[in-house]
């Protein structure tokens, strides 16, 4: 899963600085960056830190913001690049340092002559991403040919006759210039795939020198499958396409927006939805662990919770939490139900441990030096310790907010071992009224202490309104955070 031998266009630039490639930083998933050297516990406050700048989109962004550092964009010399995606079908290369409001370069794929549209949120039948829906999944991005993966939804006109399509495709973007690479894009196509009704939430994955891809519903709204599909990180031809309920359906994907996991050795991770649970053919309600052998993606194990039924009767999908792996061999995911299960990678069938939260949970846990960080709807940020066996049975601490639903999925900063800062957006259920988002940041060492969140300065800090699901940016002194048609920027003040 390592990067392959990096052009010299990147080679000279990225080794030992923090990026921001995939989402929740990693493929393990541990939503830490452990490159910060600027953001301390001790400098940010309301005092020496704060909104320094917002960057203004043309659509709402649910995909975590992406960044590599010193790009060379023809034409426009070296920058930091922070890469947006966006519901009305962008993607964004800005100037991560503020030095320009005016994007590097600006990629969008409508054409309002040609009738490409996005998909209104009526087509869909679904008022959860509204009012349209073109990239929700956070793209990948792939430092060793400088190719930004990015999954799109459209709608088509085809004439006065034939009805309007639906189509997505799997675009590969040069980083320097948003040019199309690859002969690409592509469009998904498997049998039994459905471009309307399925729905991809899940951050991309790159892994295997393939790019992963997976998908879920729209409000259950049938009929639809759950899918793992896999292509080529340098031609974008489809290599396999797996489908979670091949002979019933539903047992979708979408992981609260989080994205697949994967291992040192090409196993992928995800965590299913409702539906049905035939043993090896439908899997509702399970965690499973996938590898590419050969021909097409095997199962090599899962876990599915012995309450399988009434979990799907009851609309209580294990699959709501992403899965997030653990240095010394854990998968952890959790469900609606609010038990977050402790999984031993190596026989997944029978949970080391089942911890239960008070709400359910929609987020993914955090990893850093040695503690497992978790905030689950309607719960308190907790911060357990990771130990030989599993986790601690109770957290090492908590803090003092209990927050609503859904919760959120921590971001990480830390300088190694040291000045760990948890970051996470507080956002609304999903019938909330707009509001905006607040950023919070806790000391990752005494998580019932909070340093800093952007209500304290509301005038001056305040964030875009909320979405769900969403993971704030951290990396080289900045916190980006995505919103509604905008992406607000915190630092350091200036003279702080």
């Amino acid at each position: 899963m390592t990067n392959r031998t990096l052009p010299l266009l990147f080679a000279l630039c990225c080794f030992g600085h923090a990026q921001v490639w995939t989402s929740q930083n990693d493929n393990a998933r541990t939503s830490a960056n452990t490159r910060e050297t600027i953001l301390t516990p001790a400098n940010v406050n309301s005092g020496q830190f704060g909104k320094i700048f917002t960057l203004p989109v043309d659509g709402d962004i649910y995909a975590q913001p992406l960044y590599i550092p010193a790009v060379d964009v023809p034409g426009k010399g070296r920058h930091n690049v922070l890469y947006v995606a966006t519901e009305h079908d962008s993607i964004y290369a800005f100037d991560a340092d503020g030095g320009s409001r005016e994007p590097l370069w600006h990629t969008n794929f409508l054409n309002s002559n040609s009738g490409i549209a996005t998909v209104p949120a009526q087509d869909v039948r679904c008022p959860f991403i509204r009012p349209e829906v073109g990239i929700t999944p956070t793209p990948v991005i792939d430092i060793s040919t400088g190719t930004i993966f990015v999954l799109a939804r459209t709608k088509e006109r085809q004439g006065l006759v034939k009805p309007d399509r639906y189509v997505q495709r799997l675009h590969a973007l040069a980083i320097t210039t948003g040019a199309e690479k690859f002969g690409g894009p592509v469009a998904i196509d498997a049998s039994g795939f459905d471009p309307l009704r399925e729905l991809p939430r899940a951050g991309l994955l790159l892994a295997n020198g393939q790019v992963y891809v997976t998908w879920g519903s729209s409000c259950d709204v049938g009929p639809y499958h759950g899918w793992v599909m896999a292509y080529n990180a340098h031609t974008l031809a489809q290599i396999t396409a797996f489908n979670t309920s091949p002979v019933a359906s539903e047992s979708g994907i979408w992981q609260s927006d989080n994205a697949p996991a994967a291992d040192e050795d090409g196993n992928i991770y995800v965590a299913t939805g409702n539906g049905k649970f035939n043993p090896g053919r439908d899997f509702g309600d399970t965690v499973l662990k996938l590898q590419f052998d050969g021909h097409g993606l095997a199962v090599r194990d899962s876990f599915t919770p012995t309450n399988q039924a009434e979990l799907n009767a009851r609309d209580l999908d294990i699959g709501s939490g992403g899965t997030m792996l653990t240095p010394n061999g854990l998968v952890l995911a959790g469900g609606k139900n609010g038990a977050l299960y402790v999984l031993d990678r190596r026989k997944m069938t029978t949970p080391r441990q089942i911890l239960q939260f008070r709400g359910g949970i929609y987020a993914a846990p955090a990893y850093w030096n040695s503690h497992v960080y978790m905030l689950a709807g309607e719960d308190y940020l907790a911060d357990f310790a990771l130990t030989s066996d599993g986790l601690s049975e109770k957290p090492l601490a908590q803090g003092h907010q209990r927050f609503g639903n859904p919760g959120a999925t921590p971001a990480i900063s830390a300088n190694g071992s040291t000045n760990g800062i948890v970051w996470l957006i507080d956002t609304k259920k999903w019938n909330g009224d707009d509001r905006p988002a607040v950023l919070h940041a806790y000391d990752a060492l005494r998580v019932d202490r909070e340093i800093y969140n952007t209500d304290q300065n509301p005038s001056r800090d305040r964030v875009g309104l909320c979405l769900r699901f969403t993971v704030p940016t951290v990396v080289n002194g900045r916190v980006y955070v995505e919103a509604k048609r905008e992406v607000d920027v915190y630092g350091l003040l200036a003279g702080k």
